[in-house]
């Protein structure tokens, strides 16, 4: 591809120097508080966003000040496992340099948001010293790798876990920017030392997301994930991985090239060596022949779409040097967390905290952040995040439970998680307004209003135990993954958005559009009539998707 067609952010990635751009300077200039346009694309492969306060856009425009811009950093958390020392410390950084809200999101990691430019650094350094980096957590690169949240899953979790942790350092970028612009480091002077054969000087042509996941619970929407990892376990051993290429939920509205996929099962490795093998060629086939000249096209789902199935095996073979087995049989039955308490084959106990849309803070309904910060105090209970936005505290030796439950108990954890509706504890819903750059809609701040909404119409209609899983996004990137929900909201405008039935209830299929642009008035009349249908029509046992489906209501 010629340099005229690639995007403008190829162009950067390439006069990049290694990802430093002139990042330094932009730091060092006080006049703004944002930095270059390049450089803005550059810091997302550092773990991080440049954002800016939208609703105060209008009252700062008025008065000719510049945007109130700040910047969100994420960490890099494989499984979204914290040490109770290193959640200690995200509670002080995010109450020191941050809005003090600690982030859980959709991809099992914690994002803290509202840094000002000049605590970067700070931010980045005080990260470090708890053992923790933001590297490759946005960009064009591999970012968080997922794994099923639970140990109570199988007794081999921490085997695969430890799997999709070698996944993430496998796929680590090696240029030494991070450690030079926000840790001064003294600068390479040998670029050989940082040669990169995976990513080269261009890295990938979008965004790249993995996830491991151990059957029946699909509880981090593997099939949503540019390469999805489906553990096989026969007789309490791994016998290998079946491999799912090509998910990705981002759409644009009014662009029918764009669209949310699902991964295709492609095959099965049977070894660890194999699987890892072509994790690592899958990735560079994307970088090979990804669309580099229109970034919305350029995820691996249009890849593998373009070349075919039978291209793209023939082309991972060539690279991998064997062949993938047929697919192993395997079955999802849900998607969810375990709520309260579980204890695993080793005898440790979890508790799985709600924690709505991953917002963890203290208000006038429940003190969770000086709750959560408690617990970590003890030193007795290690930190998981679902993909579902909750945390578990975990790995709790049993002579330690009635502490922590005492804990738990004092600050309304437990009333919190088991009076918290069904309907509510499956939600989620993205940041969106005031910071997201793309948001059209509210989400995170609108989705808890509208549950009490509709809690009474499930209420009325006798279906307040029905565990719909029910989504929502501010605008079409599908960060929330709304397109695989059973009922899924997608943004429009403000206080418009699409409605979506027909996903499944096990993250299999992918919903599509019911009615576009309703208000809340629109919604819930909606949402009214659709629970009256199914409380009168259903099948025995069978979930809203499916029914939704069965009935229609999407043609």
């Amino acid at each position: 591809m010629t340099d005229k067609n690639l995007s403008s952010v190829e162009k950067i990635k390439l006069a990049s120097d290694g990802l430093r751009g002139t990042i330094e300077e932009s730091l060092q200039n006080e006049i703004t508080g944002a930095i270059s346009e390049d450089d803005q694309a550059l810091i997302k492969f550092h773990g991080m966003y440049q954002q800016d306060d939208r609703d105060r856009r209008e009252e700062r425009a008025e008065k000719r000040l510049e945007r109130l811009y700040s910047f969100m950093i994420r960490l890099r958390l494989t499984g979204g496992f914290l040490t109770p020392e290193q959640w200690i410390a995200t509670h002080e950084i995010a109450g020191e340099n941050s809005t003090g809200v600690i982030k859980i999101t959709t991809r099992q990691t914690v994002q803290l948001h509202g840094i000002i430019k000049s605590h970067i650094r700070p931010t980045i350094q005080a990260f470090n010293e708890a053992k923790l980096h933001s590297i490759a957590t946005c960009g064009d690169i591999n970012r968080n790798v997922l794994c099923s949240s639970h140990p109570k899953q199988s007794p081999l979790h921490e085997k695969v876990f430890a799997f999709a942790d070698k996944i993430a350092e496998m796929l680590m970028p090696k240029t030494r920017a991070y450690y030079e612009i926000w840790l001064d480091e003294e600068k390479i002077a040998d670029k050989k030392d940082e040669e990169d054969p995976l990513y080269k000087d261009a890295y990938l042509p979008r965004k790249f997301k993995i996830g491991v996941v151990i059957p029946p619970n699909n509880d981090i929407d593997v099939l949503a994930n540019d390469i999805g990892l489906i553990a096989i376990i026969e007789n309490n051993r791994i016998k290998g991985y079946n491999i799912a290429v090509g998910g990705g939920l981002s759409t644009t509205h009014g662009n029918p090239e764009t669209y949310a996929r699902l991964a295709t099962v492609i095959g099965f490795a049977d070894s660890e060596e194999k699987a890892l093998k072509a994790v690592y060629e899958i990735v560079t086939i994307q970088r090979d022949f990804g669309n580099r000249s229109d970034r919305k096209l350029a995820r691996l789902k249009y890849t593998f779409d373009r070349m075919g199935e039978e291209q793209f095996l023939r082309e991972l073979e060539a690279r991998t040097g064997f062949s993938l087995e047929k697919p192993r049989p395997y079955q999802f039955t849900s998607r969810a967390d375990y709520y309260g308490w579980e204890q695993n084959e080793a005898g440790l106990w979890y508790y799985t905290v709600f924690v709505e849309n991953g917002r963890v803070l203290d208000d006038e309904k429940i003190a969770m952040k000086t709750a959560l910060l408690e617990v970590a105090k003890t030193g007795k209970a290690n930190f998981r995040f679902t993909c579902n936005q909750n945390v578990i505290i975990s790995d709790i030796k049993p002579k330690d439970k009635k502490e922590i439950q005492k804990i738990l108990d004092k600050f309304g954890i437990t009333q919190h998680t088991e009076k918290s509706s069904v309907i509510r504890k499956n939600a989620m819903a993205c940041v969106a307004l005031n910071t997201c750059p793309l948001a059209l809609a509210e989400a995170q701040r609108y989705m808890p209003t509208l549950l009490s909404k509709i809690e009474p119409l499930l209420l009325k209609h006798g279906l307040e135990e029905e565990p719909i899983i029910m989504r929502m996004t501010g605008c079409p990137n599908g960060c929330a993954r709304s397109y695989a929900a059973e009922i899924g909201f997608v943004g429009t405008a403000y206080g418009k958005y699409n409605m979506h039935l027909q996903g499944d209830h096990e993250g299999t299929r992918l919903n599509k559009i019911y009615k576009e642009n309703l208000d809340e008035a629109a919604i819930l009349t909606e949402m009214d009539h659709l629970l009256a249908t199914f409380k009168q029509e259903r099948k025995k046992g069978e979930h809203f998707g499916d029914f939704s489906l069965r009935k229609g209501f999407v043609v």
